[in-house]
Order: structure tokens, then C-alpha cells, then sequence
């Protein structure tokens, strides 16, 4: 299936950094519609409870909060209290590093 994501993720797994425009509101307060946002790849870092990370859940890319951690599980979740689910540490690709204007 092909998704917004897809090119920004087949470049975070070759070791790129990445920037795009994400829409909508769910981050709103954290990233507002069409800020231009940095992501690196995730591969090495460590990941903890609120860093955004750009992940798939159920079929569906996000650039969410890690809301929760369980072991290799991570909770995804927006910034208006939504869960989006579990996944695991193999489907977090990018980790957010800047949000401009």
C-alpha cells in the first residue's frame, strides 16, 4: 500500500535524514498543520516516552508521540489524548528532531 510516508520512510531505513510538511491537527501544540519537520532515522538511538517518532500502526503512518513503553512495544498516541495502538520497535522508522515554520 502506498502512503504519504512511504519515499520519507525507504529514506530513513537508507540512513537519511529526512523533511517534510505534515497536515492535519492532531499534533496541533506540538506541530501545527504544514510546519516543516526534520526527522532522522531511529535505527540506534534510544527511544523513550515522548520523543515523535514517524511509525506505521495498523497499516497507517503517523508522526506521534510514544506515549508508552512495554519491553520492544511502544504505545503511539497524539497530542489530544488518542491512542493509536502498539507497535513494535521495527516499525518506528524516524525520530523528529525539529519543527520550523
Amino acid at each position: 500500500m502506498t502512503t504519504w510516508a512511504n519515499a520519507h520512510v525507504l529514506k530513513l531505513l537508507e540512513g537519511e535524514t529526512v523533511q517534510f510538511r505534515p497536515r492535519g491537527q492532531s499534533m496541533k501544540g506540538k506541530i501545527n498543520s504544514g510546519q516543516l519537520c526534520t526527522v532522522e532515522p531511529s535505527k540506534g538511538k534510544d527511544l523513550k516516552v515522548g520523543d515523535i517518532v514517524l511509525c506505521q500502526v495498523r497499516s497507517r503512518d503517523y508522526l506521534h508521540f510514544i506515549k508508552a513503553i512495554q519491553g520492544d512495544r511502544y504505545q503511539i498516541g497524539n497530542n489530544r489524548g488518542y491512542i493509536n495502538g502498539w507497535v513494535r520497535r521495527g516499525k518506528i522508522f524516524g525520530v523528529l528532531n525539529k519543527v520550523e515554520d
